[in-house]
């Protein structure tokens, strides 16, 4: 997984910026193609993949080397006064091969923007409820592309039935020095990622549902496929539940039937349950129906402190 994530994230545009570079069409249409087709991939990567391993920032570096090449291959372009179209079979490739590039990257750049709406519908707004520190958005947003839990809207696959409920999940990771999520591409102690032990707050005003405080936190990747929420709180927030999941073993501070106010300490993030690295998973939904599993109710979309959290955004905690 961390092979196609470097692959795909710094190898692929890399090799395109080189090819941009190094090999520039010599036709006016070709050049423009081979251009705006390495930017749109470019671009498309900032808004689609999850920038939690090599950092953040590495989208904006890779768009200002694009921008300093198309720079230097228009000067170059100019001076060398390029053909008016393409007039061998190599020169009609790079044409093609830029096109190809642009409608890909254009398609995943306007359906990842599409995902930066709400869903029409009731959207639950809460507060913040991280700690003091700096959050990345590892999955959000209302398109697939952007938010992998968006799968288990398909009523279909029977094995999504029980969990339909975080279907708008947001996931957290947190932010480290140099902005990334952890000492290292995969350390195996959940202590080295940034995110672990950071406080959680309630994020309303609520009574709690449920609580789990007893599941261990793995070593990276391990997880439980069978307790998929871990250590756990659900607050009834009027009509909603919200469900924050993987929490650290220990460090629940509530009880079902406590009534909470927002603001109150309710625990730490962990990497327990379903989780393959630490990291917070919170949810709206509907109650789940009596005798149901808790997360199958009707899921409800998130706006946490006024913004709908899409994946790559960037959440600053509470202060202490």
């Amino acid at each position: 997984m961390f092979v196609l994530t470097l692959t795909v994230q710094l190898a692929l545009p890399l090799a395109l910026l080189l090819w941009l570079g190094l090999w520039p069409a010599r036709n006016v249409p070709g050049l423009a193609a081979q251009a705006a087709g390495t930017g749109a991939v470019i671009l498309a990567l900032a808004l689609v993949a999850q920038w939690a391993v090599v950092g953040w920032w590495v989208p904006w570096v890779l768009a200002g080397l694009w921008g300093a090449l198309v720079l230097a291959v228009s000067v170059r372009a100019g001076r060398a006064h390029l053909a008016a179209l393409p007039d061998t079979r190599g020169g009609w490739g790079v044409a093609v091969a830029g096109l190809i590039l642009l409608t890909l990257g254009g398609w995943a750049t306007g359906t990842a923007l599409a995902g930066r709406t709400a869903p029409p519908g009731p959207v639950v707004g809460i507060a913040n409820p991280l700690g003091p520190g700096r959050y990345l958005v590892g999955n959000g947003g209302a398109h697939t592309l952007v938010n992998v839990h968006l799968h288990t809207l398909d009523d279909s696959v029977a094995r999504y039935r029980p969990w339909r409920g975080q279907s708008h999940a947001i996931d957290f990771f947190g932010l480290g020095p140099w902005g990334l999520r952890a000492d290292g591409l995969r350390p195996a102690d959940p202590a080295a990622y940034a995110i672990f032990g950071k406080a959680l707050h309630a994020p309303c005003n609520g009574t709690v549902i449920a609580a789990e405080d007893t599941r261990p936190d793995f070593e990276v990747p391990r997880l439980d496929p069978v307790n998929r929420l871990g250590n756990h709180v659900i607050l009834a927030c009027g009509g909603a539940w919200i469900v924050l999941a993987h929490m650290q073993q220990g460090s629940v501070t509530v009880t079902p039937g406590d009534t909470v106010t927002q603001g109150r300490r309710i625990g730490a993030v962990g990497n327990s349950g379903a989780s393959t690295e630490p990291h917070l998973h919170i949810h709206a939904q509907r109650p789940a129906a009596e005798g149901a599993p808790p997360i199958s109710g009707a899921p409800l979309p998130l706006r946490i402190a006024d913004r709908y959290l899409v994946r790559g955004d960037r959440l600053d905690g509470r202060s202490p």
